[in-house]
Formats: C-alpha cells, structure tokens, sequence
C-alpha cells in the first residue's frame, strides 16, 4: 500500500515537472534548458530570481506550479509520516502478539542461534509440530523468521531478560547453537541456574570444550564436526547401515520413525516385562534398548526384564503404533 503512494508521488513530480517546462516553452518560447531551471527553482521553492522577466501569462501559469509543487510535498510527507507511523505500530502489535503466544506455551523447546545448523534443527521440529522459540541478535535474521511464522525474539541469547522471555524457567529442552563454544557456555550456565530440570543440548566447535560444557551444566554436548566426520567414515565402510539409519531418522520419508518413550508410574507397561506387553504382536513396535532409571542404555536386554515406571525404552515404529504404545506407558 505505501508502495503504491510512494510511486504515485513520484509519477506526479514527474508530470509536474514535465509540464512545467512545456508550459515555459509554450508560454514563453524560452529554450528546454531554460525551461526546465524555471520548472525546477518554482517547485523546489529556492527562491531564485527569474530567468527571464515573466509575462502575465508567465505569472499565473508559475503561480499554479508553486502551489501544486508545495501542495505535492506536503501529500508526499503525510505518506511517508503514514509509513512511518503505521510501521511503527504494526511492529509493535506483533511483537505483543509474539510475547502473548510465548508466555502461553510451557514443555516447549528453546533454540539458541538461527545459522546453518539452526536452520536445519528448526524444520525439524516444525515438521513434528513441537512448539519451539528461536533466539538471534541479528536483524535479518529476525525479519526472516517473522515471514516464516516461527515464534522468536530478537536478542541476545546471553541475557538473563532474553532467556526469561523466552520461558526457560517453563522449558522442556534449550538448544544452544551459537557460534561462539563461550556465549553457548554462558546459556548453559544461565539456563541451568534458571531451571534446574531442563534438557541442555550445547554445540561444541572444539572438542576440548565439551568437557567445560558438562562441568556448566549441559546434559548432552554435540560436536558437528566429529558427528560428520564419523559418519563419512560409517557411509564408507557399511553405506547399508547409514541407509537403514536415514531411512528411521526421515520423518519426511516413509512412516518410519524411532522414539524414546517414559514409562509413567501405573501405566499398562509398569510392573511388566516386554515379553508380557507383547508391543511387536499389539502394535508393530520395536524396542531397540531400554534404560532403566539410575543405569545407562542398555541393548543387550532380555524381554523378560520388569519394567517399570521411569525407565525409558527405545522403539521404532510407525507414528501409528508409537502413539499406542505411548498410550500404553501413560504417555497419552
């Protein structure tokens, strides 16, 4: 819309301008060039003298330009005072708008830093439907993710305000993807002192700072290069074993997909072993490990192990049959 006016200003300056020096010419009979300093002097009102001594004629026709010249800047500063304005407002009703929508979600997912590996961790969870607000100081950046409808706050991820805007203390998980091994250092540090029972993912650059990490407070510490770097290694040597690991990861792909799953006290799953759950003949799920509370993941497990509420299992399945045998460990 303010494009529109904008572009009519500058058709009508144009049409102004033009008609000033074919009414000199006419009027006149003075030259182009003339004609046109004339044209320019009258609508800019700089107050230089004539070119020429005007006649009547001459006199009326400046006199109907000057008007129109200050009658078309005053049109041209209302417009530009309406963007401006508007501008203004409409920035500052989305951002209440985006401040209401994060105050009302909890066991949401925060994500520290929109470069590469942002943006790709940001699909993900958009192609899951899990609610996520993403953290960047950049302002391009912000203008990107205000097009494509993610929930985000423009600012420093270090900040205790930012951080606190954006419901650590109401957090499922932070994700800190900065490039900076310091500034995700100091997000763990902060998060952690703001919610002690929040999931911590850091990206490490340097391997010698995952250590640091974990002595801040991360629970689990990624290291992109290395993770690349092994699974190069992996597609060279056993390419059918990354195909197998793509093909259960690829939530875009076939209705594959691997979960880990809570078991909730006096759910159907607690108190019972897999072999008596029967979860491959009830729902064609998988259990690929089982971690049971205060040990580590375990894959060498017998299906007469008692689960109980707590443990954790590894499944693969359909979403189908994951959502039952979610419902079956009181997930759902």
């Amino acid at each position: 819309m303010h494009s529109a006016k904008f572009l009519v200003v500058i058709l009508l300056v144009c049409f102004l301008f033009a008609a000033g020096v074919a009414g000199y010419m006419v009027i006149e009979k003075w030259d182009f060039m003339d004609s046109a300093f004339m044209t320019a002097i009258s609508l800019t009102t700089v107050g230089y003298s004539e070119v020429h001594p005007l006649s009547t004629h001459g006199r009326l026709f400046t006199i109907i330009l000057i008007t129109a010249g200050v009658g078309l800047f005053f049109y041209a500063l209302t417009a530009l005072s309406e963007a401006v304005v508007e501008g203004q407002i409409k920035g500052y009703l989305e951002k209440k708008k985006m401040q209401k929508a994060i105050s009302n979600l909890s066991s949401h997912y925060i994500l520290c830093g929109y470069g590469r590996l942002g943006c790709t961790i940001a699909r993900s969870f958009a192609s899951r439907g899990l609610p996520l607000v993403i953290i960047d100081n950049d302002p391009e950046i912000a203008e990107t993710l205000r097009q494509t409808g993610y929930l985000y706050l423009q600012g420093d991820a270090t900040s205790d305000e930012i951080l606190l805007g954006a419901g650590v203390k109401r957090a499922k998980s932070i994700i800190c993807t900065l490039n900076s091994d310091a500034a995700n250092v100091y997000v763990v540090l902060i998060a952690r002192s703001m919610n002690p029972d929040i999931f911590i993912l850091a990206r490490a650059s340097e391997m010698n700072v995952e250590k640091r990490m974990i002595q801040a407070g991360a629970d689990k510490v990624v290291t992109p290069y290395e993770i690349g770097a092994k699974r190069m290694v992996l597609a060279a040597l056993q390419p059918t074993v990354i195909e197998f690991l793509d093909l259960a990861t690829d939530t875009t792909g076939l209705d594959l997909n691997i979960e880990e799953i809570r078991i909730q006290p006096g759910s159907a799953m607690d108190g019972v072993s897999l072999l008596e759950i029967a979860l491959r003949e009830k729902t064609g799920v998988n259990v690929l490990g089982v971690h049971h509370e205060g040990t580590g993941l375990s894959m060498d497990f017998s299906p007469s192990e008692i689960l109980k509420g707590g443990d954790t299992i590894v499944a693969m399945g359909t979403k189908e049959g994951l959502k039952k045998v979610r419902q079956l460990a009181g997930v759902e």
